[in-house]
């Protein structure tokens, strides 16, 4: 092997096919990219150089293939490309169940119990957003909020997430599923919290399809702006891969 114009002379240890083939580089079996009109066979000769981090035969040189040396190394195998993407999934509806019904007045996600008025559950649904890209690996979460300026005290208070099984507003109560801490927030506070990736990852498998606020004894009292009120409310971004 020797070096000429920024360029290598390697023998090729394999056939082209598929525009590629695979040649020994410094020593190491390595796949190459091969100019589209360039034919590459078994122990030919060819100048090759990098572009980026991808090696690329260019010509082919001699006028016969050469004999590959005996401890030529098997080609590595081919590495599957992963593809990446963002999905991001608004809230179909934000409403609040008590023991009396889905309020109907309001669809602020709210969470305790304000007087004698029932403890709420506020729920965000995502509908079939999250489903489009099935079979995907979730690699993170979060969920935009924004808490009212009113509503409880107007320091910051905890939030409790929930899970939710359905994806849209089921006639009766939510049904509830794993539980997590949510963040600390006060009056007219706005931010992005980042969800168990495992939650993303329920969404996008269709075993959940909403999030909600609730605590069980009703305390504290708050109340997360709705869509009507904020039309990002509740919306949940979902980062992912997928090997192809």
């Amino acid at each position: 092997m020797s070096t000429a114009g920024g360029l290598i002379l390697a023998t090729a240890l394999t056939a082209k096919s598929g525009g590629l083939a695979t040649f020994r580089v410094n020593g190491t079996a390595t796949q190459v990219q091969v100019a589209r009109d360039l034919t590459v066979d078994i122990g030919d000769v060819c100048a090759v150089g990098r572009i980026g981090s991808q090696w690329v035969a260019v010509s082919r040189h001699f006028l016969t293939a050469t004999v590959p040396p005996e401890d030529n190394v098997p080609a590595p195998p081919a590495v599957a490309p992963t593809v990446t993407g963002t999905l991001v999934c608004p809230a179909v509806e934000t409403r609040s169940w008590r023991a009396a019904g889905w309020r109907t007045d309001v669809d602020d996600v709210i969470q305790g119990q304000y007087g004698t008025n029932g403890n709420h559950t506020g729920v965000a649904f995502y509908g079939t957003t999250p489903a489009s890209i099935t079979g995907a690996t979730v690699t993170a979460a979060t969920v935009l909020l924004r808490r009212a300026a009113r509503g409880g005290g107007a320091g910051a208070l905890p939030l409790t997430l929930r899970l939710v099984t359905q994806s849209t507003r089921p006639a009766g109560a939510p049904t509830l599923g794993a539980s997590t801490a949510g963040p600390v927030m006060r009056w007219g506070q706005l931010l992005r919290y980042d969800l168990p990736t495992a939650w993303g990852q329920e969404l996008v498998d269709g075993t959940a399809g909403g999030l909600a606020v609730y605590e069980a004894d009703g305390s504290p009292y708050l109340i997360m702006d709705g869509r009507a009120a904020f039309g990002a409310s509740c919306t949940v971004t979902i980062d992912w891969q997928r090997t192809t």
